[in-house]
């Protein structure tokens, strides 16, 4: 059962009501798990009241598409209410890292499983946020993650099927990228195309480059510039009507910063 997979942090207590929820999808090319980028970065969620979801999604040996059909599965999971948790079904999210954003991106766009019971609408998020994330494997490729997710000399129609920026239409949902221009592991190329085609799509994309700042920040903590990700996301999320005002993106609209 995919529930077995997810570790659940409910909203704050002060958030009322149906909440919105988010699937955070760690890091790690396809190959392991990133663990500064899961639950920590859920309780973060947790204090914008929002219900934050983390998936041990399948990685290698399993390739394509099991991870992806985990994320389907946890999508809906979190959309059944049988959790326990009073999620706002309409409002139900996801976030990833490096190649839990290719995997984000990938249930953004709708990519395919063959299963007919998890290719369905409602395993689409109604919003993304995408950090540092791996979005095409045609181009600015992360050879690990594609690797690990495909094998070798995977079809090159299986290449643009999973690479989000080619599949991009009106209905992709919103999306919050941030990446560093030196990303030396997975280029800020992945994050412009795919900001790019949303754009072109007349889909609504915030993005955010960093000048500096190593792969796999995570929450980015004390970091110069890339420090400012969780603020600017929260203050993203809040005119989504997704999360309550903070203290933090208070104190950084008193400043003009957001």
């Amino acid at each position: 059962m995919i529930s077995r997979r997810i570790t659940a942090l409910p909203a704050r207590a002060e958030a009322a009501g149906p909440r919105p929820a988010i699937l955070v999808l760690p890091g790690g090319g396809y190959a392991r798990q990133a663990d500064h980028e899961a639950e920590p970065v859920a309780e973060w969620l947790a204090t914008l009241g929002i219900h934050a979801f983390v998936l041990r999604y399948r990685v290698a040996p399993d390739r394509h598409p099991a991870p992806l059909e985990d994320a389907k599965a946890a999508m809906l999971f979190i959309r059944s209410g049988s959790h326990g948790l009073a999620v706002d079904h309409k409002r139900v999210g996801v976030l990833g890292f490096s190649a839990g954003g290719h995997l984000a991106a990938t249930l953004s766009t709708a990519a395919a499983t063959g299963n007919r019971g998890l290719d369905v609408d409602a395993a689409v998020p109604d919003l993304s946020v995408l950090c540092y994330p791996v979005v095409s494997l045609v181009r600015d490729m992360h050879q690990g993650s594609v690797d690990n997710l495909l094998g070798e000399l995977p079809p090159s129609d299986l290449l643009a099927a999973l690479s989000a920026e080619l599949n991009v239409t009106a209905r992709t949902p919103p999306a919050f990228l941030w990446h560093t221009a030196d990303d030396d592991a997975v280029p800020v190329g992945n994050s412009l195309d795919y900001a790019k085609a949303l754009i072109a799509a007349g889909v609504p994309a915030e993005l955010h480059v960093f000048p500096e700042g190593r792969h796999g920040l995570g929450l980015a903590a004390g970091e110069p510039g890339p420090g400012q990700w969780t603020s600017l996301c929260a203050s993203w999320l809040e005119r989504a009507g997704w999360a309550e005002p903070t203290a933090e993106t208070a104190r950084a609209a008193a400043a003009g910063v957001i």
